[in-house]
């Protein structure tokens, strides 16, 4: 098995859930649980990488390790790469994003996605087969197609692969069998490509998407995906979420 660093970003701002990373789930702040989740992962260290001094303090209670960053950073990417910078990791490791709001993220999903990145693929990600076709048109379902190597042709929130013969109907119809792709927000590097990323100048397609991870298909970086017959935990955007992850906590510490 490759051997790989965790970071994980956590912002204390968020506009639909204030001070979310600080959030209690049994006991334990979200970054906190998301940390413990990369630990099993097979890691060789997981560090949170954030803006605020309360979260380095709320992550020392309970013995993780987390690095105080720039505020100014414009993407978890920027920041994890700070914190890649002051650790001296080797230039051929490679280092997973993992977001501060994913309690419930696999972790064997984070050391598979490390599994993808080579010398030659300087970057890997994530996707699972959708389930319910008609999400295909959800733009806030990421889609995303693959080459016949699993590397990412193209992101968009717009219906790919398009099934010329069907969704242009107004019953629309889906092929069969229906296999496309909704893509995991989780980001492995080899760490000289993460160092060199944050100088890429923004791209045309990744401003029209809103998708950061266009930039490096459009500068000529191949992206491999690795896709997951398991369909991930949700991660918390609002106290809707939140209490549904607590209910999954509760429900493990009493069994």
């Amino acid at each position: 098995m490759k051997s790989f660093y965790v970071v994980i970003p956590a912002r204390l701002a968020s506009t639909r859930l204030p001070n979310k990373p600080l959030a209690d789930i049994g006991g334990k702040p979200m970054v906190v649980r998301v940390a413990e989740q990369a630990r099993l992962s097979g890691a060789l260290d997981s560090i949170v990488a954030t803006d605020d001094q309360s979260i380095v303090d709320a992550c020392a209670g309970f013995g993780i390790r987390a690095v105080l960053t720039r505020k100014d950073h414009q993407s978890g990417t920027d920041r994890i790469a700070e914190v890649s910078l002051k650790m001296d990791w080797p230039l051929s490791a490679t280092v997973v994003n993992v977001q501060g709001d994913e309690p419930l993220i696999d972790p064997e999903l984070i050391a598979a996605t490390a599994e993808r990145v080579s010398d030659t693929v300087p970057m890997a990600t994530a996707a699972h087969r959708m389930e319910q076709p008609e999400d295909i048109f959800n733009p806030n379902y990421v889609k995303v197609v693959l080459d016949r190597f699993g590397k990412a042709l193209y992101f968009s929130r717009a219906p790919i692969p398009w099934y010329r013969d069907g969704y242009a109907k107004t019953e629309k119809r889906f092929p069969q069998p229906f296999d496309a792709l909704r893509h995991i927000g989780i980001y492995a590097f080899r760490n000289e490509f993460l160092r060199m990323y944050s100088s890429l100048p923004v791209s045309p397609i990744e401003q029209t998407e809103s998708l950061e991870q266009l930039r490096v298909l459009w500068h000529g970086y191949a992206i491999a995906v690795h896709v997951t017959e398991k369909i991930p935990e949700a991660g918390v955007d609002t106290i809707e979420d939140l209490e549904r992850v607590r209910r999954v906590f509760d429900l493990r510490d009493r069994t």
